[in-house]
């Protein structure tokens, strides 16, 4: 199963101490990342968030968003000790700087002084695991349409891979018949003649140098390996892109064995096509 890294899904629910929402986004990355933006009332969940999102996904640096709204009925009321423990400093202070000025948003601002509705703190921290498997739910579905959409793009290029490969191993004859018309038309111009059977030995070294059918046994087999992976399940980002290195590796060796300009734009264009899959392939997990 093919799954992009890039993905967005947020969704919100009511509780008891008001509206909870959560968002998770990620981008492309090489490993893993996980970065969380939690609540006060929720950074004792933070380690069982991550161990749930880190379960069920493998690759991506991801942002992890959770807010917490308290309703309107939950009017915010004031610690009247605190209160009165600020008021006794201020008057103090004010004794010995007359022009004390103070101002009660200051004051209330203060740790301690505003309180909020009580927050039960198990209860809550279990609405936050449940909306988070509701976000991860979307999430994931999110990167699977999105990774089918880059397998069939992957799946297109490699089939125009595969055509370049028919094609090269099908003119490779006509090649070699060629190559050895030119050699033996050179010979025939020498003034010296040369051996028949050194001639004719030098001939099958230089088209064994030549030969590419090694090269086009190995990128079938490649070819092969890719729908296989590409079908299996799990994370597949990886193992393609080591894939995509032997593709190259291949296509650059039938580059540099190419003496006809047939071959040479062959390798040229499955380098092309290879490109165009590695692309691709960067954007799933």
């Amino acid at each position: 199963m093919t799954r992009s890294m890039t993905a967005y899904a947020a969704a919100e629910r009511q509780t008891a101490w008001g509206t909870l929402g959560c968002e998770l986004r990620a981008v492309n990355h090489r490993f893993l990342e996980l970065g969380t933006r939690l609540p006060d009332e929720l950074r004792a969940l933070e380690p069982a968030l991550r161990e749930r999102v880190s379960a069920r996904v493998s690759r991506g640096k991801l942002d992890l968003t959770m807010r917490l709204r308290t309703v309107a009925q939950h009017a915010l009321g004031v610690d009247e000790a605190a209160l009165e423990r600020l008021s006794a400093l201020v008057q103090s202070l004010q004794s010995r700087f007359p022009g004390l000025t103070t101002e009660v948003t200051g004051l209330l601002q203060l740790p301690g002084v505003l309180q909020g509705p009580q927050v039960d703190a198990e209860a809550l921290q279990a609405e936050a695991l449940a909306l988070l498997d509701e976000v991860l739910a979307q999430f994931l579905e999110a990167r699977r349409r999105e990774g089918d959409k880059l397998a069939a793009v992957i799946a297109e290029r490699v089939d125009g891979i595969k055509q370049v490969v028919a094609h090269v191993r099908a003119m490779m004859p006509a090649i070699r018949e060629g190559q050895r018309a030119k050699l033996e038309a050179r010979v025939a111009d020498l003034e010296q003649p040369l051996d028949p059977g050194r001639l004719e030995q030098e001939l099958v070294l230089w088209l064994q140098k030549l030969d590419v059918e090694e090269e086009l046994d190995r990128l079938d087999s490649h070819i092969e390996e890719i729908g296989r992976v590409m079908a299996a399940d799990g994370p597949v980002g990886r193992r393609l892109d080591f894939l995509l290195q032997e593709f190259n590796r291949e296509a650059n060796t039938l580059g540099s064995k190419s003496v006809d300009r047939r071959s040479s734009q062959a390798a040229v264009e499955l380098k092309v096509l290879i490109d165009q899959v590695r692309e691709q392939v960067q954007n799933l997990e």
